[in-house]
């Protein structure tokens, strides 16, 4: 996921993805916030539309319409658990899907053998380090 904000918890409401892509180093809105400009190690900029759904080029009325009112609905019912649930929602690309599942299955096997180790060694012999402080490389100041 391209964008995350405090807004949404931390969470991206769309994904943008391609096969060739590699990190992604810096992403920056259009003027009118209708794209999302995203630099990555490839040494690629990519161009995509901030809604992933949403349609470029001209709208008919008949579609605006049809739009408004699914957006009016969708706020009224808005704290109903399934509307929650379905506005969360989002399709992920098969591909990433199964590599994060892999990275889930990991990660969890890694855990578990540090708790293993932690519990059949001298106490205060294998240090708790909180994944967050495992990842930083360097700080800097």
């Amino acid at each position: 996921a391209v964008v995350s904000t405090q807004s949404t918890g931390g969470r991206s409401k769309e994904v943008y993805h391609t096969k060739r892509m590699q990190r992604v180093f810096c992403t920056q809105y259009s003027a009118d916030s209708k794209f999302i400009l995203t630099g990555s190690d490839e040494t690629n900029i990519r161009m995509w539309k901030s809604l992933a759904w949403g349609q470029l080029g001209p709208v008919s009325s008949r579609e605006r319409a049809a739009f408004d009112y699914n957006k009016r609905l969708i706020d009224r019912y808005s704290e109903h658990p399934q509307v929650k649930r379905i506005k969360r929602h989002r399709n992920l690309p098969k591909m990433i899907k199964s590599i994060s599942a892999e990275h889930m299955t990991i990660r969890s096997a890694r855990k578990k053998k540090e708790d293993n180790r932690r519990r059949h060694s001298k106490a205060g012999s294998v240090p708790l380090v909180s994944e967050r402080s495992k990842h930083v490389v360097r700080e800097e100041e």
